[in-house]
This record gives C-alpha cells, sequence and structure tokens, in this order.
C-alpha cells in the first residue's frame, strides 16, 4: 500500500507543471473611433512582445502582450501621442521593446555594429590577400637549360629510407 500511495504522490507531483499554466488574455475591446483603433493597430506592429520577442503585440499570444494593447489603448483614448506612448513603453520595458530602438548612445552598437563588423572582415580580407606569398619568378634561361639536362639525363639516385610496398616488412 505504501508503495501505490508514493506512485499516486509523483504522479501529482508530475502533473503540477502542467496545470500551472498561463491564463488567457482577456479578449481585446477595440477603441469607439474607428481613428483612435488604427492608430492603436499601428503602434501595436511596431512594438515587440517581451515574451514572444520575435513577434509584435499585435500577433503575440501572451498575457503581456494583452496587457500592453490595452495599455497603449488607454492611453490613446487619453489623449497620448503615438510617440509619448513609444517612450513610455521604453521607459518600461527598455530600448528593445521598440522593432526600430531610437539611434543614441547606448544603441549605437546595435545600429552600427553590422556594418562596422562588415567593414572589419572586408579590411581584414584585404591585409590577408596583400600578405600572400608572391608569385615565383620565372626561371632564368640558364635556369630552364640545366633544368631541361637534368630531365633527360633522369638519373634517378635511390633514397637510402624508401621502401616498396613489396618489401616484406
Amino acid at each position: 500500500m505504501r508503495g501505490r500511495g508514493a506512485i499516486l504522490a509523483l504522479a501529482l507531483l508530475m502533473t503540477g507543471p502542467a496545470l500551472a499554466q498561463e491564463p488567457a488574455a482577456p479578449p481585446d475591446r477595440p477603441l469607439p473611433q474607428a481613428a483612435q483603433e488604427a492608430r492603436a493597430q499601428a503602434i501595436f506592429e511596431v512594438v515587440r512582445c517581451v515574451v514572444c520577442q520575435h513577434e509584435s503585440i499585435a500577433d503575440s499570444p501572451a498575457g503581456i502582450a494583452g496587457d500592453m494593447r490595452r495599455l497603449i489603448r488607454e492611453e490613446i483614448s487619453g489623449g497620448a501621442t503615438d510617440q509619448a506612448i513609444k517612450d513610455d513603453l521604453v521607459r518600461r520595458y527598455g530600448d528593445y521593446v521598440l522593432f526600430t530602438p531610437p539611434v543614441r548612445t547606448g544603441t549605437w552598437l546595435l545600429w552600427f555594429g553590422p556594418a562596422l563588423l562588415v567593414l572589419a572582415g572586408g579590411v581584414a580580407m584585404v591585409a590577408f590577400v596583400r600578405r600572400r606569398a608572391p608569385a615565383a619568378a620565372p626561371l632564368s634561361p640558364e635556369e630552364e637549360r640545366r633544368l631541361a639536362d637534368l630531365l633527360q639525363t633522369e638519373t634517378v639516385r635511390p633514397d637510402p629510407d624508401a621502401s616498396t610496398p613489396h618489401d616484406g616488412r
């Protein structure tokens, strides 16, 4: 009987994480004015979901994305400008929350880093190509004559350390 109780306790412990899911986000309630809702939708497209990180909050099913959409709608209905809403989101979540973060000292690496890497790679490639060994100079007429003489005589000296595959060693 004791073994069954342990198995039951283990089964309950294993099902706990499966039951601890994020609650579903409440349904979105669009703004009553079409112009305001269009502004909200435009902002949703440029704001990154902080959970999904590869989706905008317009496409994300995460609860935090729903909260962010609700916050943006509240600020629009309160009369906030689009830039003020974006500034507030950046203040809360950092520059990463926008798909196109602002250009400032803290984001220079983000904006200019890829171009600097490509430039550094190009400089390294040019330096590598220039540093390659120069092509061998052509043979002088005297060297060509000596080479022709050597090839015609075909005197091959055996290598004392060499062995044939049939030596039986």
